[in-house]
């Protein structure tokens, strides 16, 4: 589609994506399009080629910073609070963020699970948020406490060491003899048959298709761990009885009415 520009320029679609701007002298054609002047003046036109945006962003038509260029997997573009201006900021944010959706991924499919074995009757388990409270005969609380402490923070120690130090952990006698069943590919990955049993991303420098899948499900389960959140202050039930609860009538039970009830 051609647009008229001021008095005697034209803007049309280029061909050639290589120029942006190319003048060209045009003879005027009979008919209605030579009828759009009257001067006898040459019509001057020009071409403009538009370039279409080189990668999706989270929001269309945004310009993304600069620091943030499409290498890392699931990179949109998305940083309003600039926090990734520092390389070395955005390391251990891209650290984080892997993370975090690691353990939403394991929270929601943990909470799911239990939570449909308690509602069909299968086990008599207490609702997620009340798990905590439940005393088991094994060992007492504080007991549980000590030892999760210890673990997660001999795991926790070993992933800082490696990010500092990329590939120290992976060396003979840094884990009990088991280095070969972690690997250790890099930073976040730590690979191995242990927890890379089915093999599918060992060249880890091109598992961007994996990386990207990984991130946008654990994105996706934290936004669901947080609505599990609101949803068990707000309702004080499981999400499977909600989620019955929604489908007995799902034109009245809706999050409208559960917040509308709630507030009064």
């Amino acid at each position: 589609m051609a647009v008229a520009v001021g008095r005697g320029y034209l803007v049309q679609p280029c061909s050639s994506s290589s120029s942006i701007f190319h003048n060209k002298i045009y003879k005027p054609s009979l008919g209605a399009a030579s009828t759009l002047w009257s001067t006898s003046a040459p019509r001057r036109y020009g071409q403009i080629a538009v370039q279409p945006q080189q990668r999706p962003t989270w929001l269309p038509g945004l310009d993304p910073p600069a620091y943030l260029d499409g290498t890392l997997a699931g990179d949109y573009g998305f940083d309003p609070l600039g926090l990734g201006e520092d390389p070395e900021s955005l390391k251990w944010y891209v650290q984080a963020e892997l993370v975090h959706a690691r353990f939403a991924m394991a929270g929601v499919a943990g909470i799911l699970f239990t939570d449909l074995l308690r509602v069909t009757g299968i086990s008599n388990l207490p609702v997620w948020y009340e798990a905590g409270a439940v005393k088991f005969e094994f060992a007492s609380t504080r007991t549980l406490i000590v030892v999760q402490l210890f673990l997660m923070g001999f795991v926790e120690t070993k992933r800082y060491m490696d990010f500092i130090s990329p590939g120290s952990q992976a060396k003979e006698g840094s884990f009990f003899g088991l280095e070969a069943a972690l690997e250790g590919l890099e930073p976040g990955y730590p690979g191995g048959p242990l927890l890379n049993p089915l093999g599918l991303a060992k060249d880890i420098k091109n598992a961007h298709e994996w990386k990207l899948k990984e991130i946008k499900n654990g994105r996706l389960a934290m936004i669901a761990m947080l609505g599990i959140f609101v949803q068990a202050f707000v309702t004080h039930a499981g999400p499977i009885d909600n989620l019955v609860e929604h489908l007995s009538n799902p034109w009245h039970k809706t999050i409208i009415q559960t917040l509308a009830n709630s507030s009064s």
